[in-house]
């Protein structure tokens, strides 16, 4: 099985570092990445099936996953959505593919965010998952800017085994994850 650039960092550099800077002596209690997950939501795109089909091969595209379509849970009539309309696209992430997505999310699709002074420090949930929002989609390399595709916002759950955020933090640190400098 083929493994990703930052796959073979974590292995080689990310996992040594943390068990000696967290004193961990079990291998299994190394924080790692579980899954990433990445979702859109539809919006306007509710009452547009052609957009809704530019979008998710967009997704799919960017992830190299076709996405599933997420379904309201709740009627909220202030918003105009019933129960079970299509509101949202997701795709969940593992393995090789998480690891590309994550490179590619790292190294490129950041640095190309306007004013990108650093992703924030505070996002991480008390489990140590990390959740990421970009406004624009069309900052990965893959998306055709010459098909005049509105860009559109979606949001990047970073899911580890971390116990603690302090743990995640500096797995993703250690991952090349840009955060701010100033820690806010």
């Amino acid at each position: 099985m083929n493994k990703s650039r930052l796959q073979e960092k974590y292995i080689k550099e990310v996992i040594p570092t943390l068990a000696k800077e967290f004193e961990i002596r079990n291998k299994m209690a190394i924080p790692k990445i579980t899954k990433v997950v990445v979702n859109m939501g539809l919006g306007e795109m509710i009452k547009n099936k052609e957009l809704k089909e530019v979008v998710g091969k967009d997704l799919a595209v960017i992830t190299g996953q076709a996405p599933t379509v997420r379904l309201a849970k709740v009627s909220i009539a202030a918003f105009g959505v019933m129960r079970g309309m299509p509101v949202g696209l997701s795709v969940t992430l593992r393995g090789v593919r998480m690891y590309d997505f994550l490179d590619k999310l790292i190294s490129i699709a950041l640095p190309r965010l306007r004013d990108f002074r650093g992703v924030p420090r505070k996002s991480f949930d008390k489990a140590g998952n990390y959740t990421l929002g970009l406004t624009e989609h069309t900052v990965f390399p893959e998306i055709d800017l010459t098909k005049g595709v509105a860009s559109r916002g979606m949001e990047v759950s970073i899911v580890t085994n971390a116990d603690s955020p302090e743990k995640a933090r500096r797995l993703l640190e250690l991952m090349g994850m840009p955060f701010e400098r100033n820690g806010h």
